[in-house]
């Protein structure tokens, strides 16, 4: 057992969100593991035109203020998400908002974008001096007049340092939000991003702009969602946020805790609802695939599924840093052994 194996299992021995508090401090400090990320020649992806030494991400939620990136990237992620940063800084909802589901490899959190803003974040973006791909993931203040302002003033303020940007509109717990996901609210979304982003491009070269979607969609939805991704030039879709839905099959005491449900019990259903995506879009706009994420096996069933790359936090925050290795190792072996030579060679092979 390693020095962060019992780092972890201390963690996990308090409150949840003081341990990730903890954990963020620690990896700041540089006392997180650290793993080659392009150890594995096979697992090599290009993303929306990023190049990435492996497809495993980590998603956004975790490290929110941009406090851990290169420690993050240290640890053998191939890209890093930070965020949801807002505008204005914002406290979140009220404390108990994250909770264990040990018995169901699972998490639910009602955080309500609690973040240090965009100036702190920002300025922390700036400062970085290390290399990798580092995604800036934006939302809205809660009590914004103009939600969809906020979203255009998050990606100008992270254009120049971020690697892409992903507009975040499927959080459950800030109220109303999800209504951006219709397709009149949708539409207008995204028209405001891409005036915005055409006149960054000019100025400050290309981003890719990818839209974060939620697993509790109908075919309505994927079908007008996945119209307007082409229509509007989206580079991505991460598919997908946490669940309001609470499966059967939980366990837990807390499965009736309010909030998103994230971890294992989301891997099916968010795995179905990348496929729709994948057979709506046929390669026209790439896949990010995440929930459920914790295993070499999983990473490559979303990838078979469409994705070009998968992101996971829940089981990073159940089982440590290390985790990433273990998944980088797994997958390049199950790659072999299923004859693709190459990321690129699986994506979308359970669709052909």
């Amino acid at each position: 057992m390693t020095l962060h194996d019992v780092a972890t299992r201390a963690l996990r021995a308090i409150d949840a969100e003081d341990a990730h508090r903890f954990a963020i401090r620690g990896l700041a400090l540089g006392l997180g593991p650290r793993a080659q990320s392009d150890r594995f020649a096979n697992l090599g992806a290009t993303l929306a035109g990023l190049e990435l030494p492996n497809p495993i991400g980590l998603a956004a939620g975790f490290d929110k203020n941009a406090e851990a990136i290169d420690a993050l990237l240290a640890a053998g992620f191939g890209f890093v998400e930070a965020g949801t940063v807002t505008p204005l800084p914002q406290a979140g909802n009220p404390r108990p908002r994250l909770f264990r589901l040990p018995e169901d490899h699972g998490v639910i959190n009602r955080m309500g974008f609690n973040n240090d803003g965009l100036d702190a974040f920002a300025a922390r973006l700036a400062k970085r001096k290390g290399e990798g791909v580092v995604g800036a993931n934006v939302g809205a203040n809660k009590d914004s007049a103009d939600r969809i302002g906020d979203y255009v003033a998050g990606m100008r303020r992270v254009w120049r340092d971020a690697s892409y940007i992903t507009a975040n509109i499927s959080s459950p717990n800030t109220p109303g939000l999800r209504g951006l996901q219709e397709r009149g609210a949708l539409e207008e979304l995204l028209g405001r991003l891409n005036e915005a982003r055409d006149a960054l491009m000019l100025s400050h070269g290309r981003r890719p702009l990818f839209l974060k979607v939620a697993p509790d969609l109908d075919d309505v939805a994927v079908r007008d969602i996945a119209e307007l991704a082409r229509a509007y030039r989206l580079d991505a879709l991460i598919v997908s946020n946490t669940t309001i839905a609470r499966p059967d099959f939980l366990r837990s005491p807390n499965r009736s805790e309010t909030g998103g449900l994230s971890g294992r019990p989301l891997f099916e259903a968010s795995t179905r609802i990348l496929r729709a995506f994948a057979d709506a879009l046929d390669g026209a706009v790439a896949l990010i695939g995440a929930g459920g994420v914790d295993s070499g096996a999983t990473a490559l069933a979303k990838i078979k599924a469409g994705a070009g790359a998968v992101q996971l936090y829940s089981a990073m925050a159940l089982e440590g840093p290390g985790l990433i290795a273990r998944i980088a190792r797994e997958l390049s072996a199950l790659l072999a052994a299923e004859g693709f030579t190459s990321v690129t060679d699986a994506i979308g092979a359970d669709r052909r």
